[in-house]
C-alpha cells in the first residue's frame, strides 16, 4: 500500500493539480462545457443542490450477469453523477471522468461515475428530502439508490460486494486504471462496499414509510451487503492484532475505522428503522465496538484523543473521512450504548481543539502536519462529527466547536475565501498549503460541501455563527519545528530514501544523531509552558537514549525502543514521544545529547499549555482557548472596550461556568477543557 491508494481520498489527485491538467497529458477532453445553474437555495436556507443536479447525468447498461436494479426492465435508465467537474471560463465547469480518456471506445481509464460517490449523492437527497420535504429530492435519491443496487453485484463468491466504476454507456469497469484495490473491485470489502451500506441504510429509513415496497428491496441489498462484511471482515470478530506495538482491532473493513465508520452511520439509520432485524443489530455493534477501539492518546500524547483511522498505522491521522466519531454518536443513540459516545467525546474535546487552533482539517497528519491540503471532505467530516455528538451528548460546546469548523465553508480558512456558494450549491474542490484554491468542483467535494449544509440548516444557531464569523483573526496552536533547521549539531542532515514509510510521512530530510552527538533548536518563546514532542524514527529492533535541556533547565529524558511490527506494512515507527517536563514560555532553546543507540528526529511537535483561536466578522467574533494541561490553568480572554459571553467545558464538553464579560478578563480552564468567548 502506498500513500496515493485507499488511504487517500480517492479524487486525491484533483487537488493538487487538476483534472483538466491531469487528463492534458493522457488525452482530450469530452462532454459539454455547461454553466451550473445559479438557482437559489431556498429562502435562509444553505443547501442549493443546483450544482450537484448539473453532475448528474443517465446511462442504460447492457446486460451484465449479476447487476441488476429495481425495476430495471420499467425503467432501463440510470441516473449517476459524473465524477469531477473542472473549472472552465465564465463560471462554467465541465464534467469529466476519471483516469485517461480514450476518444476512440468513448471510455475513460476509470470510469465517469463510480458507487462512492452515487452512495453519498444519495445520502444527500435523502437528507435533504427527509429535511424539507422537497419532491425533486425524494426523485433523485429514488434513481441513485437504483444506480447503486446497480453497481452491487447480486450473485455468485462475490455476492454483496460492489463494482466502483461504470463507464458512460453504462459498462461496468471492475479493473480500473490506474488499479483500485481491491482488483477487481467486487472481489472484497471496500471502501465503496461500507458506502453502499450508508446510502442503503438512510434510504431504507427513508422510504420505509412511504414507499414498502422499494424499502424492501433496499433493505434486501442492504442485508447482502451486511452478509458481505460479517464474512469479510467480521470473520475475525474479538481478534486483536498488534500495530506497531498497538493493540487493534481484526476487524474492521479494510482495517479501516473510516471506511467502517461510514457503514456504521447507514446501519444505526436501518436499525432504529427496523429494530427487529437482529442480524443487522449484531453487525452494528460489532463494526461500532471496533472503531471504538482505535480512541488513542490523551491530553498530551500523540494524537490526543483522536478515534484513528487506519489500524496499520498508529502514526497516520487523516481529516478526509474522519466521521469516527459521528458514527460512535449515532451508534450509541440506535444502540442504547452510552460506553460507544465516549471515545467520540474524547476526540471531540481533545483532538478536535487541538486540530482546529493548528489550523484546521488537514488532509493528514502522519505524524506530524505535513500534509496540509484541505478539501470539504475533510471539513465535513469534522463538522459531521462535532454536530453528531453534541446532538447524542446534549453539549452545547461541541455545537460550538461545530461552528468554528464549519466556517471553514465560508471563509474562515488558510485561503481567506469563501469555499461554498450558497447561490449555486458549488464547493470547490481544496485549498492548497499555500492557500490558493483548486477551483474545480466535483461530486465529492460538492457532495460533502451539501451535507454540511443540510446539517447547518437542521441546526440554525450554528449556521448563523458559522456564516458571520468567517475571517481568522487569531491562530495560536500546535507548530512545527523541523529537525534539519537546528541552529547547531554535531550530527547529520541526511534525506530519506522516500518520504513516505508506508504508514507515516517524513516531513522532508532528517536529522540523524548517533551516541555522544547533540544538537540545539530555536524553539521561540510564549506566554505559556509548552509541551515537547520529538518526532523520532525507531527501527523495530532499536533502543536509544537522549537528554534534552532548555536554556531554562532540564526537560526530561527519552528511552526509544522500537515496537513489535505486527501488521505495520513496514518494521520501525514514526511518532511524536513527550518529553516529561514542560518548557517554559520564556525558555528559547531546546539541545538534545544522546547517550545510546542513533536517534532519527524528523521534526519537533511544540504545543502550547492554552491553545487559541479567534475568527472575527460581520457576526461578531469567536475566541476558542483550549488547555492542553493535565491541571487547571489560567487563561486570558475577551476582547478590548466589548461584552462577550464565556462558557467554559471541561474535558467531556459538560458545561462548567457560563457568565457576562466586559473587555478582557481570565478564565480558569479544567484540564483539557476548553472555553468559547462569543460577542
Amino acid at each position: 500500500m502506498n500513500i496515493t491508494d485507499a488511504r487517500r481520498p480517492r479524487s486525491w489527485a484533483t487537488v493538487a493539480l487538476g483534472t483538466a491538467a491531469a487528463l492534458a497529458l493522457t488525452g482530450a477532453l469530452t462532454s459539454p462545457t455547461v454553466a451550473t445553474p445559479a438557482s437559489a437555495a431556498e429562502p435562509n436556507q444553505l443547501t442549493n443542490t443546483a450544482h450537484l443536479d448539473f453532475l448528474l447525468d443517465t446511462a442504460t447498461p447492457p446486460d451484465q450477469q449479476g447487476h441488476t436494479t429495481y425495476r430495471l426492465a420499467e425503467e432501463p435508465e440510470l441516473v449517476l453523477p459524473w465524477t469531477y467537474a473542472d473549472a472552465r471560463p465564465g463560471g462554467t465547469f465541465e464534467r469529466v471522468g476519471g483516469g485517461p480518456f480514450d476518444p476512440a471506445t468513448g471510455d475513460w481509464g476509470q470510469g465517469a461515475y463510480n458507487a462512492d460517490d452515487v452512495s453519498r449523492a444519495a445520502v444527500v437527497y435523502l437528507r435533504h428530502w427527509q429535511q424539507t420535504g422537497d419532491d425533486a429530492s425524494r426523485a433523485s435519491a429514488y434513481e441513485l439508490l437504483r444506480s447503486l443496487a446497480y453497481l452491487q453485484t447480486a450473485e455468485g463468491e462475490h455476492a454483496g460486494n460492489v463494482v466502483l466504476w461504470m463507464q458512460p454507456d453504462g459498462e461496468l469497469n471492475p479493473s480500473a486504471e490506474p488499479v483500485e484495490l481491491p482488483d477487481p473491485s467486487d472481489s472484497d470489502a471496500s471502501y465503496w462496499l461500507a458506502r453502499t451500506i450508508w446510502a442503503f441504510g438512510e434510504g431504507y429509513a427513508a422510504f420505509a414509510e412511504t414507499d414498502a415496497e422499494f424499502a424492501a428491496f433496499l433493505g434486501e441489498r442492504l442485508g447482502l451487503a451486511r452478509e458481505a462484511v460479517d464474512r469479510q471482515a467480521l470473520d475475525r470478530y474479538g481478534e486483536f492484532e498488534v500495530s506497531d506495538g498497538m493493540r487493534v482491532p481484526a476487524w474492521l473493513i479494510v482495517d479501516g475505522a473510516d471506511a467502517t465508520a461510514e457503514a456504521v452511520l447507514g446501519l444505526s439509520a436501518y436499525v432504529e428503522a427496523a429494530p427487529g432485524d437482529d442480524a443487522a443489530r449484531t453487525t452494528l455493534a460489532r463494526l461500532a465496538e471496533g472503531i471504538a477501539a482505535m480512541g488513542a492518546g490523551d491530553t498530551d500524547s500523540w494524537p490526543y484523543g483522536a478515534i484513528l483511522p487506519w489500524a496499520q498505522s498508529r502514526s497516520m491521522w487523516h481529516a478526509w473521512g474522519s466521521q469516527m466519531p459521528a458514527a460512535l454518536a449515532e451508534a450509541s443513540v440506535a444502540l442504547g450504548d452510552a460506553a460507544l459516545l465516549e471515545p467520540a467525546i474524547t476526540d471531540s474535546s481533545g483532538f478536535t481543539t487541538t486540530l482546529l487552533t493548528a489550523g484546521g482539517p488537514d488532509n493528514g497528519w502522519f505524524p506530524t502536519p505535513s500534509d496540509r491540503v484541505q478539501i470539504a471532505y475533510g471539513a465535513d467530516s469534522r463538522v459531521q462529527s462535532l454536530l453528531s455528538v453534541a446532538d447524542a451528548s446534549g453539549s452545547t460546546g461541541f455545537a460550538e466547536l461545530a461552528a468554528l469548523q464549519a466556517a471553514w465553508f465560508f471563509g474562515a480558512n488558510r485561503a481567506g475565501e469563501p469555499m461554498y456558494d450558497p447561490a449555486t450549491g458549488v464547493t470547490f474542490d481544496g485549498i492548497q498549503p499555500d492557500g490558493s484554491i483548486n477551483r474545480n468542483s466535483g461530486a465529492e467535494s460538492t457532495i460533502h460541501g451539501l451535507l454540511s449544509m443540510i446539517a447547518l440548516d437542521a441546526h440554525p444557531a450554528v449556521a448563523s455563527r458559522a456564516t458571520t464569523v468567517t475571517d481568522v483573526a487569531e491562530l495560536d496552536g500546535l507548530r512545527v519545528v523541523e529537525a534539519e533547521s537546528a541552529t547547531s549539531t554535531t550530527g547529520s542532515v541526511e534525506t530519506p530514501a522516500s518520504a513516505w514509510t508506508g504508514e507515516s510521512l517524513y516531513r522532508g530530510d532528517v536529522l540523524v544523531l548517533d551516541r555522544g552527538e547533540a544538537a540545539t533548536f530555536d524553539i521561540g518563546t510564549d506566554d505559556v509552558a509548552r509541551s515537547i514532542e520529538p518526532v523520532a524514527w525507531l527501527p523495530e529492533d532499536a533502543r536509544a537514549r537522549s537528554i534534552w535541556k532548555s536554556d531554562g533547565g532540564p526537560v526530561g529524558s527519552l528511552d526509544g525502543r522500537g515496537e513489535p511490527q505486527g501488521i505495520s506494512p513496514v518494521p520501525g515507527v514514526l511518532l511524536p514521544r513527550t518529553l516529561q517536563l514542560p518548557v517554559d514560555g520564556s525558555a528559547s532553546s531546546l539541545t538534545a545529547s544522546v547517550k545510546t543507540g542513533t536517534v532519527t528526529l524528523d521534526a519537533l511537535l511544540v504545543r502550547p499549555a492554552i491553545s487559541r483561536l479567534v475568527f472575527d466578522g460581520s457576526g461578531g467574533a469567536t475566541e476558542l482557548v483550549h488547555s492542553t494541561s493535565k491541571s487547571r490553568h489560567t487563561a486570558g480572554v475577551g476582547f478590548d472596550g466589548a461584552a462577550s459571553t464565556v462558557r467554559v467545558y471541561d474535558d467531556r464538553g459538560e458545561l462548567v461556568s457560563e457568565r457576562a464579560l466586559d473587555g478582557r478578563g481570565e478564565v480558569l480552564l479544567p484540564p483539557g477543557g476548553f472555553a468559547v468567548i462569543t460577542r
